[in-house]
C-alpha cells in the first residue's frame, strides 16, 4: 500500500467539501438577497488560486517567495493591456498572462535559487518591487492610479462573465481545474522529488536529481498559476493598478498559506477563506481590525502550527498527515 495514499485522499476530500460549500454560496446569496456575498466570494476564489499556487513552492519546495504578488499584477495587467488592443477573450488573456509570468518567473527563479534562506526571500522581494515600480511608470495604463476596465472579458465570444454569478462559477471551475492539476503534480514523481529536495537537497542530488531544475520548474508553474488569479481579480474589480503586485499582497498570500496549513493544497484554500472573511468581519467591527487579526494569527501559530487543517486534524475532523 502506498503510504502517501491516505494523506492524498484526505486532501482531496477536504477540497471537495470546500468546493461544495463554494457552489452553495450563490443560492445562499440569492436567498438572502445580498449580492455582496458573490463579490466577496469571487475574491476569495481568486486568492485561493494564488495561495494554492504559492503553497506549491512554499509547502512542497520550501521556497518562501516574497514577491509572488508580482504574478497577480501580470495577470491583471494582461487583461488591461489586451483590452486596450481590442482582445477581450479570457482564454487569450490567460495565455498572455502565463507567457509573461513564465519569463519573469524563469529569470527570477534562475537567480534567486542560487541562494538560500533570507537571501532567497530578499531577491524575490527585489524582483517583485522592480515589477511593481515598472507598472507605476506606465502612464499609458494609469501609472500609480491604475486603470478602469471598460467591461469584463468574454469566453470564446460568449458573455459568461457578464454577471457576477457567471464570473463566480467560472472562477470556481478554474479553481477546481487548477487544484486537480496541482494535486496531480505533487502526487507525481516530480512532486515527490520536490518534497525530497525540501527535506534533504544533498541526498536528492546524490541520487542523481538536480534540485535546481526541479525547483525552477516548480517556481515557474507557481508563477503562471498565480497569474491566472490576477486575470480573475481584474475582471472581478474591473480595475487594475500596481497595488495588485505590492509586497503587502505577497505577505497576505503567505499569511493565507500559513493560516490554512503549509504543504497541503486544500489548506491554503481554507486559509484564503478565513483570512478574507476575518478581514471583512473585523473591518466592520473596528478600524483597528489589523491588530485583532494579528493577535488571531499569533494564537493560531502558537496553538496550531499546522494551521486550520492541523487544528481540524487534532479535532478528528480531518485525517492524514497533510
Amino acid at each position: 500500500m502506498n503510504p502517501d495514499r491516505p494523506a492524498l485522499s484526505g486532501r482531496v476530500k477536504a477540497a471537495l467539501v470546500l468546493f461544495v460549500l463554494f457552489a452553495l454560496m450563490p443560492p445562499l446569496a440569492s436567498a438572502l438577497n445580498d449580492p455582496f456575498y458573490i463579490l466577496i466570494g469571487t475574491r476569495i476564489l481568486a486568492y485561493a488560486i494564488a495561495a494554492m499556487a504559492l503553497d506549491l513552492i512554499l509547502g512542497y519546495g520550501a521556497m518562501v517567495s516574497f514577491g509572488h504578488a508580482a504574478y497577480l499584477g501580470f495577470g491583471a495587467y494582461a487583461v488591461a493591456i489586451l483590452q486596450s488592443y481590442g482582445v477581450n477573450d479570457l482564454i487569450l488573456q490567460i495565455l498572455f498572462a502565463i507567457c509573461i509570468s513564465a519569463v519573469f518567473a524563469f529569470v527570477t527563479g534562475a537567480i534567486s535559487l542560487r541562494t538560500r534562506g533570507v537571501y532567497f526571500i530578499m531577491i524575490t522581494l527585489a524582483f517583485g518591487q522592480m515589477a511593481f515600480f515598472f507598472f507605476i511608470s506606465l502612464s499609458a495604463y494609469g501609472g500609480d492610479d491604475g486603470v478602469a476596465l471598460a467591461h469584463r472579458s468574454t469566453v470564446l465570444g460568449l458573455d459568461l462573465l457578464g454577471t457576477d454569478y457567471g464570473l463566480y462559477y467560472v472562477t470556481l471551475a478554474i479553481l477546481i481545474a487548477l487544484f486537480a492539476l496541482c494535486h496531480r503534480i505533487v502526487g507525481s514523481r516530480f512532486g515527490r522529488v520536490l518534497t525530497g529536495i525540501r527535506e534533504n537537497p544533498t541526498r536528492i542530488e546524490a541520487i542523481g536529481f538536480s534540485p535546481f531544475r526541479y525547483q525552477l520548474t516548480a517556481f515557474v508553474i507557481s508563477g503562471c498559476i498565480t497569474a491566472i488569479a490576477g486575470v480573475v481579480l481584474a475582471n472581478q474589480a474591473q480595475f487594475v493598478s500596481p497595488a495588485f503586485m505590492s509586497w503587502h499582497k505577497s505577505g497576505e498570500l503567505i499569511v493565507m498559506v500559513v493560516l490554512g496549513g503549509v504543504g497541503n493544497l486544500a489548506g491554503p484554500i481554507a486559509g484564503a477563506v478565513a483570512a478574507l472573511l476575518l478581514e471583512e468581519w473585523l473591518g466592520a467591527l473596528s478600524k483597528n481590525w489589523k491588530l485583532y487579526f494579528g493577535i488571531f494569527l499569533v494564537l493560531m501559530v502558537l496553538f496550531s502550527p499546522q494551521g486550520i487543517t492541523g487544528l481540524l486534524r487534532k479535532m478528528g475532523i480531518v485525517r492524514g498527515q497533510e
